[in-house]
């Protein structure tokens, strides 16, 4: 058991470190273009802050269409059906691009409208629609780049990806300080210097994965679309991934309103934990989920569900470990570590809080992670649809409204509600992995599509 627990470890390990260095450069990325963008005005933070908001809708759209991809992709390895990836592959690529269309219209047509919905100054509304235009309007490329990363991932090949993204990321940092300050002979832009960095490394991403799928570069490869059974099965296991990005996104807008509610410094308190609990165990946890969903999946592929069993509990033990870890040291460390974002007392007190809140729970909130993404390569996605969503509903929001607000508890209601939705979603998700027949439902789905394996 021991050496059948280790080979799964190693395993993982192998194939989720280069995506937990993919993710530290784009946090690194994100977080330069909010660096550069306070060296021009409190003004264009506060827009790049708000146009993030909305932009976040076609990233949940992209990862969600990306989890179908890396569902069929990593099966249809397994199983040795190349031909079936290849084709679900192009046709989750085409799928992407096509919903990325309206986002387009949106950003070009109602970007400044949007921003001055959510209550904006006349100023911040125009700067920020500007931004939110130039990003919006490569949705279609960044919903082709983050589902063709996600499908060469399925593959096993978590390298090219990581290759591909910390180029771009390193373009867009290079980017966000050119354009955006004017440097090396170039233009001031300002704010539409750092939309423009990330708009153009959006399209460079999207360009060199499907370059890569075209040319026979990568493991994996193109076809033309044509199996309606490969359409629907896309679909279904992409819709509820999408809602629940969508779902969690939305959330944001009244849990913001109820935290202002406690006062500002909460609010950013609550910013800065979350932040800080995303930037210490975020890639790790995200390699992670990556990994679970190609191991899980190639082994359904291959006919082995007692194995992708195994595979997605041992995934679990070496999050908890390892992440768990890293959330203790969070929990111990936070006072001091939140003071390198702020000196304001009440603002420290409230993030030292939420950062205690995020560190502690943080085996929790790496179950959900990485089981979500064993459900991803079993084509189940229905389940972490409905525990994040009923976590959020029942006790981030519903818990922090009554027993913060109602009951007049203030913040501790917020630092409650938050813990217990991240112990509910993992328990919603441990139960159903454990008792579910997730592993009939991937079964039943290879033999639709004609993906069993042959000898």
């Amino acid at each position: 058991m021991r050496e059948r627990l280790v080979s799964v470890w190693r395993r993982v390990l192998s194939l989720s470190w280069p995506v937990m260095v993919e993710q530290t450069t784009r946090t690194l990325m994100r977080t330069v273009d909010i660096l550069v963008t306070a060296l021009f005005s409190p003004v264009a933070v506060a827009a790049i802050g708000l146009a993030d908001l909305y932009a976040r809708f076609p990233l949940w759209v992209g990862l969600g269409m990306g989890s179908g991809a890396i569902a069929l992709s990593s099966q249809d390895t397994g199983s040795r059906a190349t031909a079936n990836r290849n084709e679900a592959i192009s046709q989750a690529l085409v799928l992407g691009a096509l919903i990325g269309v309206p986002f387009a219209v949106f950003g070009v047509l109602l970007g400044e409208e949007a921003i001055a919905l959510l209550g904006a100054p006349a100023e911040v509304a125009r700067l920020g629609g500007t931004y939110l235009a130039i990003v919006l309007v490569t949705a279609p490329a960044r919903h082709v780049a983050l589902i063709a990363a996600r499908a060469l991932q399925g593959t096993g090949d978590t390298r090219t990806p990581m290759y591909v993204n910390i180029v771009a990321n390193g373009l867009n940092i290079a980017g966000s300080f050119t354009l955006g300050l004017g440097l090396l002979g170039a233009p001031r832009l300002s704010i539409v210097g750092v939309g423009i960095a990330t708009a153009g490394a959006n399209v460079f991403t999207a360009l060199v994965l499907v370059g890569a799928l075209a040319t026979g570069w990568a493991d994996a490869g193109l076809a033309r679309p044509t199996d309606l059974v490969i359409t629907k099965q896309l679909v279904q296991v992409s819709a509820p991934s999408v809602a629940e990005g969508l779902v969690s996104t939305l959330a944001e807008f009244p849990l913001n309103a109820i935290l202002l509610g406690f006062g500002t410094e909460v609010n950013a308190g609550f910013h800065i934990g979350r932040r800080l609990y995303q930037q210490v165990t975020g890639p790790l946890s995200r390699g992670f989920n990556v990994g679970a969903s190609i191991i899980v999946g190639q082994s359904l592929g291959e006919g082995d569900a007692e194995l992708a069993r195994f595979q997605g509990w041992a995934t679990v033990g070496l999050g908890v470990l390892t992440v768990g870890t890293f959330g203790v040291v969070l929990a111990a460390a936070a006072e001091p570590l939140v003071a390198l974002f702020t000196d304001d007392i009440a603002t420290v007190a409230a993030a030292t809080d939420f950062a205690r809140v995020y560190g502690l729970t943080a085996v929790f909130l790496v179950t959900f992670s990485v089981l979500q993404g064993a459900f991803a390569g079993a084509s189940e996605t229905r389940v972490p649809f409905v525990a994040r969503t009923s976590g959020m509903l029942l006790f981030m929001l519903g818990f922090t409204y009554v027993v913060g607000v109602v009951l007049g508890y203030g913040a501790v209601g917020a630092y409650v509600g938050i813990g217990l939705t991240y112990v509910w979603m993992a328990l919603v998700v441990v139960g159903c992995f454990h008792f579910g027949g997730w592993a009939e439902r991937a079964a039943s789905m290879l033999a639709e599509r004609g993906s069993v394996q042959t000898d």
